[in-house]
């Protein structure tokens, strides 16, 4: 039997277990090894405190994250928190070297402000809350938090491509992280299709990872870097959310394996997912005049890739063209229409096969 995959824990949760603690060290003057804080997630979490230094005014520490068993560009990273004395009460809360700073509208924090997300920003607001009720400290604090390291990890984000720059976010709506989580990856996404709209983005353009992307950039090169978002393996998923931000256009640029399946009306493409119908492969070939022959050859065929050789070489282009229009068909159909969808699909090596344009808005 397979262990279970070891949970862990988001940057938010870290960013407000060390608010608590460097908050405790400044009330009370004392170290503070570990602190326990409450997750939204309805569990508790108790944290190993770094790197703490105080003095009367100021206290600052360090809380590593641990992202578990998930493939996490920031596990590892040490967040800091710097807490100091205000001269007003309340909680004023900011982010310093390592966390971006929101620059383009559409994202859950205003433009100008730290890439601290609302339910951190929550957190580390409660966490130094509860320290200064507990100690009854009239005193308001301002709480800083910083990421060493911060800009390069950000480097292995979406953070430019949605206007965060100079590092990384501090994100989590439940406190820890699911190992390899679909929840996170789709999550990205809806917000890369929300910061384009908002941004005056009503042409979008949606691949499966980044080769795929690379090819659409060299056909839609006068679109901006935003407008073009890798959706993986979720094509219902972010083609339903281009409809809810009313996107007027989306242009998929994909291969024949995930693809196919698409024009089969299966969205949601991993290769566990649904296996190639070649079956229907095989109709549509049939549809263009192929011979019986090749679409035997097709309908025996291994992989999409081969369907595609086989129609090629055989010079029965308009299959490509057919297949493209049925992939924009079952599009329209997920999504209840009121958008057009265009399909370009290409080769491992970027080449166009065929391409096809639908009016589906109302």
């Amino acid at each position: 039997m397979t262990a279970s995959l070891r949970h862990g824990y988001t940057t938010g949760a870290c960013a407000a277990a060390a608010t608590k603690a460097a908050t405790l060290a400044l009330v009370t003057q004392r170290p503070v090894a570990e602190v326990t804080i409450p997750l939204p997630a309805g569990i508790s979490a108790t944290f190993p405190v770094e790197d703490l230094s105080f003095s009367a005014e100021m206290a600052t520490c360090c809380v590593v994250k641990d992202a578990g068993d998930d493939p996490d560009v920031t596990h590892g990273a040490r967040i800091y928190a710097t807490v100091m004395w205000r001269n007003e009460p309340g909680i004023e809360i900011d982010g310093g070297p390592g966390v971006g700073r929101v620059t383009r509208p559409g994202l859950p924090v205003p433009v100008g402000e730290a890439a601290i997300n609302p339910v951190p920003r929550r957190m580390i607001r409660e966490a130094a809350e509860g320290v200064l009720a507990a100690h009854n400290e009239r005193r308001g604090v301002r709480v800083v938090i910083s990421v060493p390291g911060g800009e390069e990890m950000a480097k292995k984000t979406l953070n430019a491509r949605l206007g965060i720059i100079g590092g990384i976010s501090i994100l989590g709506t439940r406190g820890i992280v699911v190992p390899f989580s679909t929840a996170a990856y789709r999550a990205s996404v809806a917000q890369a299709i929300r910061v384009a709209k908002a941004n005056g983005c009503d042409h979008l353009v949606l691949t499966t990872g980044g080769r795929s992307e690379a090819y659409a950039r060299a056909r839609f090169p006068n679109l901006p870097e935003m407008a073009f978002i890798q959706m993986g393996d979720f094509v219902g998923f972010a083609l339903q959310h281009c409809r809810k931000q009313s996107v007027a256009r989306v242009s998929l640029v994909g291969m024949m394996g995930k693809f196919s399946k698409v024009a089969c009306g299966v969205m949601m493409v991993h290769a566990k997912s649904a296996p190639v119908d070649f079956a229907f492969l095989a109709r549509l070939a049939e549809d263009v005049g192929a011979p019986p022959d090749l679409v035997e050859a097709v309908r025996a065929a291994n992989t999409a890739n081969q369907v595609a050789d086989l129609l090629r070489a055989s010079g029965y282009t308009a299959f490509f063209t057919r297949l493209a229009e049925a992939i924009c068909r079952a599009c329209l159909a997920h999504v209840g229409g009121g958008m057009t969808v265009e399909t370009v699909l290409v080769t491992l090596n970027g080449e166009e096969l065929g391409r096809a344009v639908l009016d589906g808005k109302d």
